[in-house]
């Protein structure tokens, strides 16, 4: 894997946020590349329940001070960075006080979904996007954990299919069962139309429940990772008339070798 450039956008990673099947392989994964002598960057979104001073995250004015059109407002984009001790990775942090300020995830103490999750959704996609392109780095591959970076495929896809950076670029997306009960917000969909994203692609975002999401993410992969032992059956039988590579569940302690052997087949290169 030596100098073969990985981007890992995730909705969490350890140590920022409690360990979890997703907040653990986004730490994992990444780290096992770096080890082998590649490139990586990772961006996950700046939580407000993720402790700054404690972690020391600071923010990179260069790459701050743009404006994310979501649904017609513009919102500020803010990049923050920290760095995970003794592994000399660092970790990019999308932020805005509108979207990420709360002290909490997804959901409100009563664990009721944030009514907003579908814009924070699209921010946190062309946020890590417009961030990677002022970076000027062109990744590879581009490995996609969680739901609320699930967007992403389908932005880089559609929205950004003529951006030069990113021609080359392969995504893979690990499936995860930890999901969300219920559905987001039901203009979402119209909210992605306003990105002039072509309607069949987003037809299954009219009901944007967890499924939907993830067949979506599926449908604009290269490549797909099946991250939990288990999954919701309609996503499975979704998985296998995919027509794709999909590598089936590894455990944490046998993952690296599969994960490795993954990357460098033939439809990543």
């Amino acid at each position: 894997m030596k100098d073969k450039r990985i981007l890992y956008v995730s909705s969490e990673v350890v140590p920022y946020l409690p360990e979890t099947e997703i907040s653990s392989m986004s730490f994992e994964t990444p780290r096992m590349i770096n080890q082998q002598g590649g490139q990586i960057r990772i961006f996950m979104p700046r939580f407000g329940n993720i402790n700054e001073r404690r972690h020391q995250l600071h923010e990179v004015i260069r790459l701050s001070g743009i404006n994310l059109v979501i649904n017609d407002l513009d919102m500020p984009l803010i990049i923050k960075v920290a760095s995970i001790p003794k592994e000399r990775i660092q970790v990019y942090f999308i932020d805005n006080d509108d979207y990420f300020k709360r002290k909490a995830t997804l959901t409100d103490e009563d664990g009721k979904l944030f009514s907003d999750n579908d814009e924070r959704a699209i921010f946190f996609a062309k946020g890590v996007i417009e961030t990677v392109k002022k970076l000027n780095w062109s990744p590879d591959i581009i490995h996609v954990h969680g739901w609320l970076a699930s967007l992403l495929p389908l932005y880089l896809k559609q929205f950004y299919k003529d951006e030069p950076l990113f021609t080359e670029s392969k995504i893979v997306t690990s499936i995860y069962n930890k999901g969300f009960d219920g559905e987001l917000n039901k203009d979402l969909i119209n909210k992605v139309k306003f990105d002039q994203i072509d309607d069949k692609a987003i037809d299954l975002l009219k009901i944007p429940n967890y499924t939907n999401f993830m067949k979506v993410a599926i449908d604009h992969s290269d490549a797909l990772i099946k991250g939990s032992y288990e999954l919701p059956e309609e996503l499975n039988t979704y998985l296998d008339n995919a027509d794709k590579p999909v590598l089936d569940f590894k455990e944490k302690d046998e993952f690296a070798e599969a994960y490795t052997n993954f990357y460098n087949t033939s439809v990543l290169q």
